[in-house]
Parts: C-alpha cells; sequence; structure tokens
C-alpha cells in the first residue's frame, strides 16, 4: 500500500541527513540487459468505453452487439521479474536490473532485527504481533488493540511514535472516526506496527528509546545489517533513503527483490550461502507469523496483499511498497503440486495508481502459476478494476496488456 502520508515530527527532535551512497548494489548475475534507453513496457492500460459497448445493455434489436474499442485513456509501464528457487530468473518484462526504493517491502526483512534478538521471546509476542511489525496496516479497530496490547504488556507508551499522524486506510473506519470526531493519530498510521518492533529492539536491547527512529540509533543500525545480510551485500554499501513514515528504506535492482522474497518463501531451502542460510530460522518465523494473519498484513477489507494471501492460504507472502512496488514470496506448491519456491517483484514506473498496481499484480501472478480461474474469481475487482459514473454504471475497466517470458528471449 502506497506509504503518502507526510511524516511529523516534533521540532525539538532535528533529523539528521543520511548520506545516500551512489554505488549500484546487486549484479543481476548474468541476466541479460534490457536494450539501452528503451523505456519500459506497457504493463496496464485504461481503457474507456464508447458507442455501442455503453449501449450494449439497452440495445432493442437483441443478439451481441460488437463492441466499439475502447478509448485507451492511460497506460502503466514498468517491470516484473520473477525468480525460481536457485536465484535465477525464470520470468520477467522489462529491465530486472532497474534501481528502485524498497519502502514498505522493506519491513519484512527488517525485523529479523528484532527477532535475531530474541525480543520475540522475551515478551512474549504472538505471531499477530509479529504479523503487524510487519505491515502496512489498515488502522482498523483490530490493529490498533493490537499494538496497544503489546504496549501494555512491555510497559511502553504508544506516544514513542514517531511515524507521524494518519487517518485509517480503511474507510469504514476512517469514517467512523470522523463521525465520532477522533483525530487521525500514530497508532492509526499504517507504519505503526514497523515503529513499534524498533522501539521493542530498542528497550530489549537496553538502548535510549525516544530516538529511535534517527537513521544512526542501534536499533536502525541493526535494522540496517539485516537487511544487508538478507540481499548478500556489505552494509557500508547499502543505497539508503528516508521512507515516508521517518525509518530507513533501501534501494536495489528489482531482480535482487524479487530473491530477497524467493528467500522469503523458503529460507532453509533458497539460502545459497552460509552468511544467508544463518537467518533461515528468524527468516521462517517472520514469514509464518504474515501467513497466519494476513489480515494484519493488510486489512479486512479493500487491500490487495491480504486478499490474494486468503486466496492461497499458506502459500503465499504479498508485500506492497508506496510507488507501484510489490514483493510476493511464493512458497513451495504456490505454483502447483510440487512446484519449487519462487520470488516475485513488480514496479510501476510512474508510481501506478491502486487500479493500475493492483491489476498488474494479479495478472503477474496468474501468468506464473500462482491463480487460478478460481482465485481469478475472487479477485476480480483487482485484475480488472472497473471505472463507474456516478449512477454507478461501469463506463471503463483497467486492463493488464502483458506478457511474461523467459528474459533471455528478449534481450
Amino acid at each position: 500500500m502506497p506509504d503518502t502520508t507526510s511524516l511529523t515530527l516534533p521540532a525539538e527532535r532535528p533529523r539528521r541527513a543520511t548520506r545516500a551512497r551512489t554505488t549500484r548494489t546487486g549484479a543481476t548475475n548474468g541476466v541479460p540487459p534490457w536494450p539501452r534507453n528503451a523505456p519500459p513496457p506497457v504493463l496496464v492500460e485504461v481503457h474507456r468505453f464508447t458507442g455501442s459497448r455503453l449501449s450494449a445493455a439497452t440495445d432493442l434489436r437483441g443478439g451481441v452487439v460488437p463492441p466499439d474499442p475502447a478509448v485507451v485513456e492511460s497506460r502503466h509501464r514498468g517491470c516484473v521479474v520473477q525468480v525460481g528457487a536457485d536465484l535465477r530468473v525464470e520470468r520477467g518484462l522489462g529491465d530486472p536490473a532497474t534501481v528502485v526504493m524498497l519502502r514498505s517491502a522493506v519491513k519484512p526483512f527488517t525485523l529479523l532485527a528484532l527477532v535475531e534478538s530474541g525480543a520475540v521471546e522475551a515478551f512474549g509476542l504472538t505471531t499477530t504481533e509479529l504479523a503487524i511489525m510487519a505491515a502496512s496496516h489498515s488502522g482498523e479497530d483490530m490493529h490498533v488493540r493490537t499494538l496497544q496490547a503489546v504496549f501494555r504488556r512491555t510497559r511502553l507508551s504508544q506516544t514513542l511514535l514517531a511515524c507521524g499522524d494518519m487517518a485509517p486506510l480503511d474507510a469504514l473506519t476512517a469514517a467512523r472516526l470522523a463521525r465520532d470526531g477522533e483525530q487521525p493519530g500514530p497508532i492509526r498510521h499504517m507504519c505503526s506496527g514497523f515503529h513499534a518492533a524498533s522501539i521493542l529492539l530498542s528497550r530489549h536491547a537496553g538502548w535510549p528509546v525516544e530516538e529511535y527512529w534517527q537513521p544512526d540509533h542501534p536499533s536502525q543500525l541493526a535494522a540496517r545489517d539485516a537487511v544487508a545480510r538478507i540481499f548478500g551485500v556489505a552494509s557500508k554499501d547499502l543505497l539508503t533513503g528516508i521512507d515516508a513514515c521517518g525509518l530507513p528504506t533501501y534501494a536495489f535492482p528489482l531482480v535482487e527483490i524479487a530473491r530477497a522474497y524467493a528467500l522469503l518463501a523458503d529460507p532453509a531451502g533458497v539460502a545459497s550461502d552460509q552468511p544467508r542460510r544463518s537467518l533461515a530460522p528468524a527468516l521462517t518465523m517472520v514469514r509464518d507469523a504474515m501467513l497466519a494473519a494476513p489480515e494484519m498484513v493488510g486489512g479486512s477489507r479493500d487491500r490487495l496483499d491480504t486478499a490474494m494471501a486468503n486466496v492461497r492460504a499458506g502459500k503465499l507472502v504479498v508485500k506492497g511498497g508506496a510507488e507501484g512496488l510489490r514483493g510476493v514470496a511464493l512458497l513451495p506448491d504456490a505454483r502447483g503440486s510440487g512446484s519449487p519456491a519462487a520470488g516475485l517483484a513488480l514496479k510501476l514506473e510512474d508510481g501506478g495508481t491502486l487500479r493500475g498496481s493492483h491489476a498488474a499484480s494479479v495478472e503477474a501472478m496468474r501468468q506464473v502459476g500462482a491463480l487460478g480461474e478460481r482465485e481469478l474469481h475472487q479477485l476480480h475487482a483487482y485484475a480488472r478494476p472497473a471505472l463507474h459514473d456516478p449512477r454507478g454504471e461501469v463506463v471503463g475497466e483497467v486492463v493488464p496488456s502483458f506478457e511474461l517470458a523467459p528474459l533471455g528471449e528478449l534481450a
């Protein structure tokens, strides 16, 4: 889910600048390069109906009226890459080496710092509580209650949250709170669980909790180290930025994000070297928490990450990030009985409206074999979002318009 809220920090807490290294991180390991200066391919088109397509429902002649061509109002370009359990690229479209910011898609990986510290056991964190710390949640009451229980049990104040104020992403919850006069606050922010993880890590390790969000705070350095190990690079070489919620995020080639999500799908089976293999127990705990509580990762309504995980229960971990990014961990058997683990990453160049990102994500998962007809029927509102007029009549649709192929054939 895009992180669109602006950060609000107290005036007495000036943010320190983070130097962004210009090193391009992560080679594509033999993946053929996308043609130089070629634009990303079109992934999604927005069609608005014209002529007989609009009048077909009330046509008096009977029979089927051939629809007039729809007008293509806009196009979303982007890239998709899918890797297998051996971390080699299997299918994709566009430049797999394009460098993108992980944004909220980094959350499952930074959570390793909390798990490896022993804080999960020390604080008695449940799978539901762990899942919301890897989430971009909708700010529903169940999310708030889960986090408030953690703060109470650990004797920490939720006023420590420095993620900024935000109204719930869930429309029904937001409408109810507006009716009741409740103002947006940090606990409803989609990233409040993400921030809570840093606060808990700081308390467990004996570090100051008040400025946990500073890039040079020990909790953020621990998270940075976890990301570096997941991606197999030196911490000093990470390309670092600050997300909209105020915590660090990192940039990688899209293919490396797909590989990280393949590792999340099967931590013990996919790890190809000893440093990554040592991460398997902690990464498995994070993965299993997200599998067990997908409604904590997103929400109970209108959240693709949760909906996709639910239609393939126990087989997919899905995590969106701002600006049209989505990572998917496909567990063994997700693409059919006996299929190995895989990872997929998708990025819309223009940042993408939700409708464009949703349509592209569902279509990509269909093409790699993770969604069948039954799942596509359940996800239809995301797969081909309809455009409506004020009376609720359908006047257009969002249409995926791409075909994935082995990248070697596209070079």
